[in-house]
């Protein structure tokens, strides 16, 4: 044990040397009692020669009724336990390195207590053994921050979840194996580089809540972030349900937040399917409504137009009824071309349209089936649909064919604008029951028609 004078020489203090005089042994003091830990010494006879305050503060007695006892005998630790402490700690000073032990030691007040021990030899200016130093603390202390140990090595590298540390630029300082993978890079690459990097939509979300937490601490409740993140493959929409906790130094004298430790679970498969799960519930409710409706109507062509009006709710902007006349289509039916209506009858339905060859209509009765097609992204998209006679702020259509009694009686469309996504195949089937439904509606209004 030794301390360096403002000199620049140092003094040997030896366990069984009291503190000499000067700014070295005043040094040594105030290293002494301003660890965490608390530290007593012995000399090679087993008296104790350094007793600091944690040691004070654990066990109640002051160096002043410490120093210069004959080890814990009587005081420290009950009699009948004495030999074997004193052994085990006096047995550091003839080996190397340091011994690990957990004793049950005596407070003053009588209490006992728990501590684990770190003992090893020291050697005078002559290399013999010349006592031995003893750090202890509480076990449960000792035991708390090796689980808080443990448990930081097992978040950043096994855990399940992802683990990301942020500093206060929001850029990442740490990333676990898992948040990793998630993000589609590496450990050590991600480390530095900011998130709108690694996240194409999202970000500001992301970062939004960051800064939140490092202004105003964690949230009381995990929330939800939808993101696509970049990748080799393309680009990816993923769901994350995160949680975000302030971290700030527990060796500063006032909180100062060193960054944001942001845990999150790929919850995409979830969300998706519960999503799924209320769109379905929703349209069996239209559909459900529109069976009533179109009960209540004499016109069976009111029947047709009511059961596209509740179709269009949270499914479409536009639609669109076709009939077959001949060769061509007439369109019979359609809501309005700017702001949203009611699907109604066209006034002048009797003209055919002049619908170009592969006309997404005309797929739709070639194949029997239903069609989809969307606009490229950018300017071009009013000339797209101009040019297949749709309103202008259309997409991404839907053709689906109406079909009753084994014939092909026409289309229906159905447009959405370039802010909503385009259709996918649940949305197709879910359009051919619509168009069943209303081809059973066209098929009555043409027989009820007919001489």
């Amino acid at each position: 044990m030794s301390a360096s004078t403002s000199g620049g020489t140092t003094e040997a203090l030896g366990p069984d040397e009291g503190p000499k005089a000067g700014p070295g042994a005043e040094l040594l003091a105030a290293l002494l009692d301003g660890m965490d830990a608390a530290l007593c010494a012995f000399d090679a006879g087993g008296t104790i020669t350094h007793w600091n305050r944690e040691a004070e503060r654990i066990l109640g007695w002051s160096a002043a009724e410490a120093v210069g006892r004959s080890g814990f005998a009587g005081w420290a630790v009950r009699r009948a336990d004495a030999g074997e402490v004193r052994e085990r700690l006096m047995a550091a000073m003839d080996g190397p390195g340091r011994r690990v032990h957990e004793f049950a030691l005596l407070r003053k007040d009588g209490g006992r207590v728990l501590v684990r021990t770190q003992s090893a030899g020291v050697r005078g200016a002559d290399g013999r053994p010349a006592g031995v130093y003893c750090a202890f603390s509480e076990a449960q202390a000792q035991i708390d921050l090796e689980r808080s140990i443990a448990l930081s090595e097992a978040l950043f590298q096994d855990a399940s979840w992802g683990v990301v540390l942020v500093d206060a630029d929001l850029r990442p300082t740490v990333v676990n194996a898992h948040a990793a993978r998630e993000l589609g890079g590496g450990r050590k690459t991600m480390l530095g580089r900011p998130l709108g990097e690694l996240i194409v939509q999202g970000v500001e979300d992301l970062e939004g809540a960051l800064q939140h937490v490092l202004a105003e601490g964690a949230p009381p409740a995990p929330t939800e972030l939808w993101v696509t993140l970049r990748t080799a493959e393309g680009d990816r929409r993923r769901c994350w349900r995160s949680g975000f906790l302030q971290l700030a130094s527990p060796l500063a004298e006032e909180p100062v937040p060193l960054g944001v430790g942001w845990l999150f679970q790929d919850v995409t498969v979830e969300r998706l399917a519960a999503q799924e799960a209320d769109r379905v519930r929703f349209r069996s409710n239209q559909l459900h409504r529109a069976s009533r409706s179109a009960s209540e109507c004499e016109d069976p062509m009111e029947a047709a137009t009511s059961c596209l009006d509740y179709a269009l709710a949270g499914f479409a902007d536009h639609a669109l009824v076709d009939l077959v006349a001949g060769e061509r289509l007439v369109r019979v039916a359609a809501t309005p071309a700017g702001e949203p209506g009611p699907c109604l009858p066209v006034a002048d339905g009797s003209i055919p349209l002049r619908y170009a060859a592969g006309h997404p209509a005309l797929q739709a009765v070639d194949r029997t089936g239903s069609v989809r097609a969307s606009a490229e992204a950018g300017p071009g998209a009013g000339v797209w649909a101009a040019e297949r006679q749709w309103p202008g702020d259309s997409a991404h259509a839907l053709c689906a064919v109406l079909r009753s009694r084994g014939r092909t009686l026409g289309v229906v469309t159905f447009l959405r604008s370039a802010h909503r996504t385009a259709f996918e195949r649940p949305d197709a089937a879910y359009a051919e029951t619509v168009a069943a439904r209303v081809a059973v509606a066209v098929d009555l209004a043409q027989v009820t028609k007919r001489p």
